[in-house]
């Protein structure tokens, strides 16, 4: 009996090894981001910090939080643009749910928003602002953050 793989099966193990190890980015934080402690002001007193990844480039606002296993409490991404205008958000190859607030030039927030993994819905500020905040799902809401607080450290 021949053991020998035919150059069928060669190719298509080969085919089968190129789709299964596709590359995809690291699943944890962009290499290169600058992070940034942000500082949440609440209405009724108090603050809350957390650590921010900045994403302020196309590229880095297109990649996100993508192919992310975890994300920590007290931990997020803010996205910087360069005029207020209406945001919207989807979570294409996100895996982690997520909580998003809008915040606006002045650095109220606007809105807060969850997000399910995967979900190719847009998630849109109900008006113009000029930053969006993505941090766990809930985080927010476990910090006694609202609408109306204040961001800074931008």
């Amino acid at each position: 009996m021949n053991c020998r793989p035919s150059f069928f099966a060669l190719f298509l193990l080969g085919t089968f090894f190129c789709f299964s190890c596709e590359a995809r980015p690291p699943a944890g934080p962009q290499a290169g981001l600058e992070e940034r402690t942000l500082t949440i002001e609440k209405r009724g007193g108090g603050s809350v910090s957390l650590k921010a990844e900045i994403a302020r480039t196309g590229e880095q606002r297109s990649r996100g939080l993508m192919f992310r296993a975890s994300l920590e409490d007290g931990r997020g991404m803010l996205f910087i643009f360069d005029q207020d205008e209406v945001l919207s958000f989807w979570m294409k190859d996100t895996l982690i749910p997520l909580s998003i607030a809008f915040i606006t030039y002045e650095g109220k927030i606007l809105d807060i928003r969850d997000m399910r993994p995967g979900d190719l819905r847009s998630i849109t500020s109900s008006r113009s602002v000029r930053y969006a905040l993505e941090v766990p799902r809930g985080w927010f809401g476990r910090a006694g953050i609202e609408t109306g607080d204040r961001v800074g450290g931008f």
